[in-house]
């Protein structure tokens, strides 16, 4: 398993070739102390065994799908499911992969690019692809771009699954959240979309106006406000520190494990959209590039 750290004067990045994992995210609070801003394991060899996705590129499909699978073009494709659900690109999707360092630069803008080849039919799914994740140090922002071409019409949804904690604390209760999100998709027993948008106006979901978490637990699709930039901002007022999350995708998936205290925000497409029409479209064709790009960026509240 290898390892790359890069940096900048503001942050200090450690990426994996396994699962393209974040393991680090290195960041100094309001007393100069640094802070790992994400849920990672110290040993490498420990995510062999994580069953979380930390830190992963998540793929070939990020979050659920239902059916058993889907349809292309008249054809249909079957997919591994564990209690009638496909999730995160099945048995063993891309955060279970050796990816490859392809370029490692560390002058200024520092990045990291890493790619991996899914051949056809690998989890069921269609198409020989080749995709890949660059993970770039601007200033105090790290942006994410995830690619991909295919060489056969597929579906492709991938996200970075990185759990955030933005102070030292063992509770996310005093976070402060906003969500430029009107809506969620309504979701049943299984957490899978019904294919119905549902306004979060009065409800536990609804962080339109930056408010405390509290109790409030989450896995939940979030649909992202037309043409709006900055898709989430999350402060600590015990580190000092806000992040603010921006994405050129339709949905973003708030999820608060019960095991630890943090955050994750899966920027996306919608959960299932193979199966429902009226979900933007996750299909790629021969010749197109997917593209996801998510930034994330670091700031101290005075």
């Amino acid at each position: 398993m290898e390892q790359v750290t890069i940096k900048n004067d503001f942050i200090s990045l450690s990426i994996l070739d396994y699962g393209a994992i974040i393991q680090k995210l290195l960041i100094k609070d309001k007393e100069g102390k640094e802070l790992n801003l994400v849920v990672g394991l110290e040993h490498p060899e420990s995510y062999l065994d994580d069953l979380k996705c930390l830190g992963a590129c998540v793929g070939r499909y990020a979050g659920r799908i239902s059916n058993g699978g889907f349809q292309i073009e008249g054809n249909t494709y079957k997919l591994y499911t564990k209690d009638g659900v496909h999730l995160h690109g099945g048995k063993q999707g891309f955060a279970q992969k050796y990816w490859k360092f392809d370029a490692v630069q560390h002058k200024k803008h520092p990045f990291v690019k890493l790619s991996y080849q899914s051949p056809h039919m690998q989890e069921g799914y269609p198409g020989n692809l080749k995709a890949s994740v660059t993970y770039k140090l601007i200033d105090n922002s790290l942006q994410i771009v995830h690619e991909a071409v295919t060489d056969r019409t597929t579906v492709i949804n991938l996200t970075n699954h990185s759990y955030f904690c933005l102070d030292s604390t063992d509770s996310i209760d005093h976070y402060q959240l906003l969500l430029q999100c009107p809506e969620i998709l309504e979701t049943n027993n299984s957490l899978l979309p019904t294919g119905k948008l549902v306004s979060v106006k009065d409800t536990q979901y609804d962080f339109l106006t930056r408010k405390e978490i509290g109790k409030i637990r989450l896995d939940t699709p979030y649909v992202v406000s037309n043409n709006a930039k900055k898709v989430a901002e999350l402060y600590s007022p015990v580190s000092g520190l806000r992040m603010t999350v921006e994405s050129n995708q339709p949905a973003v998936v708030v999820y608060t494990p019960l095991e630890f205290a943090a955050i994750c925000f899966e920027t996306q497409n919608h959960p299932d959209a193979p199966n429902i029409i009226s979900f933007p479209s996750a299909i790629l064709h021969p010749g197109e590039t997917y593209d996801n790009k998510a930034v994330f960026t670091f700031d101290l509240v005075t």
